[in-house]
């Protein structure tokens, strides 16, 4: 039906021109595509096999209840299916747009395995909970009893939001603290707005502020107020500050100008689309636009640069990358779509250096091989001598992965328990730190990973800050 009604106002004038209808309107347009969004969900939805052993479930880092959130879909049951999958995840309609759902969920779609393509999990779980926001199926937060504990959470990406989120509902009193001037972390400032748009990510800050979450924002932890402080201020503590350092290459010709991070480039463009005033961005120091770009990584970051960069009006858009294609660690799927945009890959390679002097006119190129597997499994790039060649680059970004800061270092903490590799040291479980009432959640303690693995994180350590704060009310009971 939504097919045919689209053909109708498609019908040129040659062809019948007494039957032309009236002009379409945009009332017309959203009907349209909502019926032909509704069929089209139903139809992707109904392809699931209701299995017996349910590995898309089991694959969700959230362990989210798919099959039956698909079958509620396929039989026009949406706000059933929305109630089901924010059930277990405190932003579906993130996680449908940006999780790797080739490596996740679908990737272990059983109709995927048998070779008749995947059901389209992610697509759906994005319509259904667009469709709960616009009719209004998204509960405001209202705790049934406000308590009078508080909770300080370091940190507004993911991790720190879905904690925020978890403990409201239970009436804590919860304050957010974050470096930036708008929260959400790397799904503001990292990712682009092509893969998420920024009012999704801002609807749900609105939702946690009317809840009556505060934010304390432009709060560099450390500098503006020490960790002291906020642990003096709140009964419990979450640490979810995320991975912010980039990972250094040293190399000559490395501090040019047309040398930048990820981080910078990309935040200058979500700047960008905030509608923000953005000096490195109009005078084209963060700006692709008539550039020949080198992006040097393999991760999901990389893909995002590249891809941004193609928008952006970029001349060329090459990618390099010192492994082949198969041990690419970033997104299969990203990968694909940035080729499909006209990015060119450049397996087996890896910067030496950079030409140019005072700016950058060129990537030193040295060809790799792959040589015998590490610890890991994976085979180590090996250089081949005398390979070398230039890439011509105007602009060389830098997505070689995220560290941890130096917190004890940063935040005067010399007690706070952290890795070998600087990652904060906490319970698997309960996400507990060695420091009594101070929790860790997100990339600060498994390193730079998925929004996906932030959101169950910060669940998880919300529940067991819950637990702790039951425990003086119980020996006082007692």
């Amino acid at each position: 039906m939504a097919k045919q009604r689209m053909l109708q106002f498609v019908t040129t004038d040659k062809e019948m021109p007494e039957k032309r209808p009236a002009p379409l309107r945009a009332q017309d347009f959203h009907e349209i595509y909502r019926e032909f969004a509704d069929a089209k969900a139903a139809e992707q939805a109904g392809r699931c096999s209701q299995c017996g052993v349910p590995f898309c479930q089991s694959h969700c880092p959230l362990h989210n209840n798919i099959p039956d959130w698909l079958r509620l879909t396929a039989e026009g049951r949406l706000q059933e299916a929305y109630e089901i999958s924010q059930a277990t995840n405190t932003f579906p309609e993130i996680c449908g747009r940006i999780c790797p759902q080739d490596r996740l969920c679908e990737g272990n779609c059983v109709i995927e395995q048998s070779g008749h393509g995947t059901v389209t999990i992610g697509a759906i779980e994005k319509y259904i909970t667009d469709t709960a926001w616009e009719n209004g199926w998204v509960q405001p937060i209202r705790p049934h009893a406000e308590r009078g504990e508080s909770v300080g959470i370091i940190g507004a990406g993911p991790g720190g939001l879905s904690a925020a989120d978890m403990l409201r509902r239970k009436g804590i009193q919860v304050t957010v603290y974050d470096r930036y001037d708008r929260a959400g972390g790397l799904m503001t400032y990292g990712i682009p707005s092509f893969k998420l748009e920024k009012d999704v990510v801002m609807q749900r800050v609105e939702q946690l502020e009317q809840a009556g979450v505060q934010f304390v924002m432009n709060c560099n932890v450390g500098v503006d107020l020490s960790f002291d402080a906020i642990r003096g201020q709140h009964d419990a503590v979450l640490i979810a500050t995320g991975v912010y350092k980039q990972r250094d290459l040293a190399a000559p010709g490395v501090g040019a100008k047309g040398v930048v991070t990820a981080l910078d480039y990309l935040t200058a463009s979500n700047r960008k689309s905030f509608g923000d005033e953005v000096e490195a961005y109009e005078n084209g120091d963060l700006n692709a636009a008539g550039k020949r770009v080198v992006v040097i990584g393999g991760g999901d970051t990389a893909m995002d640069c590249v891809r941004t960069a193609i928008r952006q009006g970029a001349v060329s858009v090459k990618c390099l990358y010192r492994r082949d294609r198969a041990n690419m660690p970033g997104s299969q799927r990203e990968v694909a779509n940035a080729e499909e945009e006209g990015v060119e890959f450049v397996w087996l390679s890896a910067p030496r250096g950079f030409t140019g002097g005072g700016s950058v006119e060129g990537v030193i190129v040295q060809k790799m091989r792959l040589g015998e597997p590490d610890a890991t499994g994976r085979q180590m790039p090996e250089i081949i001598e005398g390979a070398d060649y230039v890439e011509p680059a105007d602009i060389a970004i830098m997505a070689l992965g995220f560290e941890p800061e130096a917190l004890p270092t940063l935040w005067g903490v010399p007690d706070l328990g952290v890795t070998r590799w600087g990652t904060v040291k906490a319970d698997f479980r309960s996400h507990a730190t060695n420091l009594p009432g101070v929790y860790a959640a997100g990339d600060i303690v498994r390193g730079a990973s998925l929004v996906v693995w932030a959101i169950r994180d910060g669940r998880e350590a919300a529940e067991a800050i819950l637990d702790y704060l039951a425990q003086p009310a119980a020996v006082a009971a007692e």
